[in-house]
This record gives structure tokens, sequence and C-alpha cells, in this order.
């Protein structure tokens, strides 16, 4: 019985090893570093919104130091600077251009904080240069840059991390476990919802494009657009050339736990049907819709009303899972399982933020961890966001071909898997 048992913890422990070298690849710091216990130098790409937040989530760890502030706003970049020295006394470098980070062979990770067209881009950069990427979501502006995402951090064998930080915080760990370990049984569905009360973002007017920012740049491999009054720092969102809308904001956070919790991968079949109801303005992308995932013996479903803020559970943002014996609701920073008769049978409860998904990314640097959310994982995740928009785009049912995980016999709705880029930025690995 002890060498049984001794086995088995042996097999386990190779297991997770070899699952771990296999995602992430041989693990090494950039030269300048001799171990992968010292200070990890890190740039940040992006300082107007969440790169701030990425900077307190660094520097709130042990051994980390910004080493770069990047950002095509000169006035971002001072703010980025400024958030650094709060928390330690060297002064970052202040950059416009992010290919400056990746010339330093003393950096050893990029923090990709910029718009979604520049997700995949930079990071396929980073890791041909030998950084380690943190990126945020959604991780690429379509389906064709993901693939080569993951062929990037494959080739180069480095750590890359998507920014859904849910997947490193313990209660919802504990709960997708419990999940996962029967306590309401098979789970066959899940919802997923998110609210809020956008404004309109008008109608953009031709202008002289601002003293402090590099529009030119900021475009970087998306083909060029003229400047307009009511495009920066966020309303691109919401603009079929640069963002994602809704589902890639936010969507992509409630999939990711939905398909965590299914335990499912590429669906077979995708519809979204809704649109831009409440104002009349440049917005492309719709303000209310319904995205349906047909797993094959499972569903989902994605609802979002951004110009409304009354959701579901009392919570604007969640994730409902339906099993044969009972319910889990994630909304909030609560997990609650039900029976099917509506009694609450548990409830699991901790706090959000940045600080623990941070941390896993590290650790999968300096330790070869296997990390919370390994680019692979992400892209899947991310994949059904694009699926969703190409199904609204199309207007039409998308069919996927298992084998290829690509839609199937559908050239217009196969014509959204890449885009077209800036002549010298398309990405290669």
């Amino acid at each position: 019985m002890k060498n049984t048992v001794n086995r088995r913890h042996f097999l386990q422990q190779t297991g997770l090893l070899s699952a771990g070298v296999a995602a992430l690849g041989t693990f090494r710091l950039a030269k300048a570093a001799e171990s992968p216990n010292n200070k990890i130098l890190v740039g940040i790409m992006g300082t107007n919104g969440r790169g701030l937040a990425h900077i307190d989530a660094f520097l709130a760890l042990p051994n980390t130091e910004i080493a770069y502030v990047c950002d095509v706003d000169t006035r971002a970049v001072d703010k980025g600077i400024a958030a650094a020295l709060k928390r330690q006394q060297k002064k970052p470098q202040g950059v416009k251009d992010f290919r400056r980070i990746l010339d330093d062979p003393a950096v050893h990770v990029l923090s990709n904080a910029a718009p979604n067209h520049w997700h995949a881009p930079a990071t396929i950069l980073a890791c041909a240069a030998g950084k380690h990427v943190y990126v945020e979501k959604p991780c690429c502006y379509s389906p064709g840059e993901g693939e080569l995402m993951v062929a990037a951090a494959r080739k180069h064998k480095r750590v890359v991390q998507m920014g859904n930080q849910r997947r490193s915080w313990p209660w919802m760990i504990e709960s997708i476990q419990r999940l996962h370990g029967g306590e309401i049984g098979e789970v066959l569905f899940a919802r997923t919802w998110y609210n809020n009360l956008r404004p309109s973002i008008g109608r953009g007017k031709p202008a002289p494009v601002p003293e402090w920012l590099d529009y030119t740049l900021w475009q970087g491999p998306a083909p060029e657009r003229p400047y307009k009054d009511n495009l920066i720092h966020y309303n691109w969102h919401w603009l079929w050339h640069w963002g994602n809308g809704e589902l890639g904001n936010n969507g992509i956070h409630a999939l990711d736990v939905a398909r965590w919790g299914l335990g499912v991968d590429c669906p077979a079949r995708v519809a979204c049907g809704g649109g831009r109801y409440h104002y009349q303005d440049d917005q492309e992308t719709p303000d209310t819709y319904v995205t349906t995932f047909d797993f094959g013996s499972k569903g989902a479903t994605w609802e979002s009303h951004s110009c409304h803020p009354r959701g579901f559970e009392g919570e604007a943002f969640g994730i409902t899972f339906y099993g044969k014996t009972g319910s889990l609701v994630i909304a909030g920073s609560t997990g609650r399982f039900y029976d099917l008769n509506g009694k609450l049978t548990r409830e699991l409860k901790g706090r959000g933020g940045d600080l623990e998904h941070f941390s896993n990314f590290l650790d999968g640097i300096r330790q070869g961890k296997p990390i919370s959310s390994e680019i692979e994982e992400g892209v899947k995740s991310t994949l059904l966001c694009h699926l969703g928009n190409i199904a609204y785009r199309t207007g039409r049912t998308l069919n996927l071909d298992p084998q290829t995980r690509k839609i199937a016999g559908d050239k217009e709705a196969m014509a959204h898997w890449n885009r077209e880029y800036r002549s010298g930025w398309e990405p290669k690995v």
C-alpha cells in the first residue's frame, strides 16, 4: 500500500510538471538575470487605464521593478511614472514606442495594457525578443491572431498570461473545484451576463491630432483611419476597426469562467442577436445582445445590456451554472450553491482584484509553475467572443468544424478570422 501511495504521489507530481513544461516551455529569464529569483524588470505598455493597475500589482509583489513606462500619450507616460514612484525609488524610463522596451536585454516582462488591436502584435514581437508577457483581455483582436500568439509562446518558450484574473481568485477556484466535484450534479448549462449604464459616444468630428498624442503609433498594426474627436481613449472599443464590443470587453471574463466550469472547449454552433438600440451615434457594436453557444451536450449564453444597469441575481455581472441537482451563482465576490428547491446549501466569499493573478504569472516565470490563464487557454475563451461577434455581424448561426476549430462552410464568416494590417506590421512567428 505504501508503495502504491508513493507511486501515485510521484505520478501526480511528474504529471503536473510535464503539464507545466508542455504549456510553458523551458523557463529562462533574460540574459541579464543570473537566477529566476533575481529582481524581475517589467516594461508597462499602455498607462492611460489598466496599465496603472498593472504597475500597482507588480510593485505590490516582492523583488519586482518597473523599468519602463510606455504610452503614445505623453500625459499617460507621466501618470505611469508617477504611479511607479509611489512604490519604488528608481524612476522608470518613459518611452513612446514599446519596441524600446524589447530592445533592452535587461527587461524580462512586457505587460501589455494597450488597446485590443495591439495585444497580439506586441505580444508576438515581445516573445521573439525573449520577453515573457502579461497581456490584457481579450488576448487578440481576431481568431487568427490568437493562433499566432500560441505559436509564438511555444516557439520562443515564453510565459504568456492573459489578464482574466478570476482564474486566480482562491474563492473562485474553490467554487469551480466544487462544481467539478459534483456539488450540483452534472452541469449542463451556464448563463452569463453583463449590465452597465454607458452613455452615448456621440458623433465624432474630424479634428487635428492633439499634440500629446502619436496617433500613427496608436494605430500601429491597424490600417490608418482619420482621427476623430470621440475615438481616444475609450470609445474605440465600440468600433469594429479597433475593438471587439462588449463581448470582447467584458464578455471574455464571464465566458472564460463559463467554459472553465462547464469543462468545454470549442463550440459546435454559435448564434447571436441584438443591436444598437439605445442611441443613434457612431457606435458600431451592439449595446444589447444575446449570444448562445452549443457545445453538443452542454450550452451557454452571454447577455449584455450596456446601456441599462439592472442585471440578474442582484448583480450587474455574473455567471449561473445549472446542474442536475442544483445551481451555482457566481455574482459579485460570492459563489452561492443552491439545491433544486432554491435552498442555499453553501456560500463562498472572497475578494476580487489583480494581485493573485500577477503573482501567479511571476511564479510561472521564476519557478516554472503552471499559470492560471496560459495563453492557449486564454485564446480558447477569447475565441468564443470572436465567434459571437462574427455571428452578429453576418446575421447567421455559425457551425464549427471540431477538427480544425474553425467555421465550416461559410466563407463570409471566415473572412473575419484574420484582419488586414498596415504595411510592415503583419505579425509573424
